[in-house]
């Protein structure tokens, strides 16, 4: 009789993203490019959301700025491969997913003010 073996580090599943009319990679109604597969773990309520729209129009309460004092939490979903990465690796990133190389949108650091801390 053979025992099946389990994995001791089993992979996490895949955050579950809110938003309008999101598809697989994250993409919602309001980002669509191919570039547009970030999610961000809003500081407000814990929730994925594909964009600060989205969570304008479903969440119902408002947006909380992450401060650079928790810049290592766990807070952007790649949304190609469903990798987590804090706050601290993204912002300094090269607008590219370090688990899958990946492309982000550059346009995204326009909006960085609206999610985190800035100086």
């Amino acid at each position: 009789m053979t025992t099946a073996r389990r994995d001791p580090h089993p992979a996490s599943p895949r955050p579950k993203v809110m938003g309008v009319d999101v598809d697989a990679e994250t993409r919602c109604a309001h980002y669509r490019s191919p570039l547009d597969i970030v999610a961000i773990r809003m500081r407000c309520c814990g929730d994925y959301y594909a964009c600060k729209d989205c969570h304008d129009a479903l969440a119902g309460h408002a947006i909380k700025i992450w401060p650079r004092a928790e810049w290592a939490e766990t807070a952007i979903l790649c949304g190609a491969c469903g990798d987590q990465l804090s706050i601290e690796a993204y912002v300094a990133g090269d607008n590219s997913c370090p688990g899958c190389g990946a492309p982000f949108n550059p346009g995204c650091r326009n909006h960085h003010h609206l999610y985190f801390e800035v100086r």
